[in-house]
Formats: structure tokens, C-alpha cells, sequence
């Protein structure tokens, strides 16, 4: 069974946090929606959507919810995708942009790197930094979050802590 490696990466945050993982080919985007949970240590309590495209315009929308879709955007349904389909026989990395929490804007880049063979379940590879909390207010909240600014934060959070063996994406 093929699969892809893929890399998630956070946008508007310095350093970056990043995860790479391999999930297989056949995968649907509704299972690729939670790996990326997992493996950036989300909590799934907010809507989400994939969109790739051409240009700057990204109209191609796959989701769980037409919640956020503008008109004249393609929606596609996560169940019903497969990463194979929209890979097809484009050249590698595809980059596509992975938004999630639409309040807060946590917008991902998502490389699709190479393609490989033999994983028959998502893997963890790599990664650095701990994810951001859940509603620390986007990027911006969060820079004043690791800044010191905001009194709610929780003394036990280490943006510099990340341990690849306590993730399971299974």
C-alpha cells in the first residue's frame, strides 16, 4: 500500500512548529483532519477545512461542514476524499493550506513531501514545539501568550517542549 509523508507546519509563528508524518495514500481527508490533530496536539473542539488550489485564489474547499465556504468555491465533502485522488498525478510537494479553529485562524501549511511505500497506518517522523493551547487567541495570542502578557496561561505550558514518543496517531 502506498502512503505520502506529509509536513504541517504552523503559519505566523517563530520558531516554527512543524510535524512530519507518513499516512496512507487511501486515507481519506476526514482521517488525515484527525492525524493532523494528533500530531500537533489540537484538541478537535473546532471546525476545520483543507483548500488547495491554484495562484493565491484557493476555491478548492474539502471539509466536514460547508460552514466557511465562500460562493463560487468548490466544496468537497472530507468523508469522500481520498489524498490520492487529489494528488493524483501531480508532481510532488503539493502544498495546501490546512485551517483550523476559524475564530482564532490557526492556518497550517501542509506539504505533501514524497511518496513512499508499506505504511499501512499513520506515523510520526519528527516535529518540534509544543502546540499552541486551544482559544490562546491565534497567532497573536499566542506571541502574548509565550510573552508573558497573559495571566490565564498555564505555568506547566513549555513552548519549547515536544516529545514524538508520547503522540499516538493510531
Amino acid at each position: 500500500m502506498a502512503s505520502y509523508t506529509i509536513k504541517v507546519f504552523l503559519y505566523e509563528v517563530e520558531p516554527e512548529i512543524w510535524r512530519r508524518f507518513t499516512i496512507p495514500a487511501e486515507a481519506s481527508f476526514a482521517e488525515l483532519h484527525r492525524v493532523i490533530q494528533k500530531a500537533m496536539g489540537w484538541n478537535d473542539e473546532q471546525s476545520h477545512q483543507f483548500r488547495h488550489g491554484k495562484g493565491r485564489h484557493l476555491g478548492n474547499v474539502i471539509a466536514d461542514t460547508k460552514e466557511q465556504v465562500a460562493p463560487g468555491d468548490d466544496f468537497k465533502d472530507e468523508k469522500d476524499v481520498r489524498i490520492c485522488d487529489v494528488v493524483g498525478r501531480r508532481r510532488l510537494p503539493l502544498r495546501m493550506m490546512y485551517r483550523y479553529d476559524f475564530y482564532d485562524d490557526w492556518t497550517h501549511e501542509l506539504v505533501i513531501e514524497q511518496k513512499g511505500e508499506e505504511e499501512d497506518a499513520p506515523k510520526l517522523l519528527g516535529g518540534e514545539r509544543a502546540c499552541p493551547p486551544e482559544d490562546c487567541g491565534g497567532a497573536f495570542g499566542y506571541r502574548e501568550c509565550v510573552a508573558g502578557f497573559d495571566e490565564w496561561m498555564d505555568d506547566d505550558y513549555d513552548p519549547e517542549a515536544f516529545d514524538p514518543d508520547a503522540v499516538e496517531l493510531k
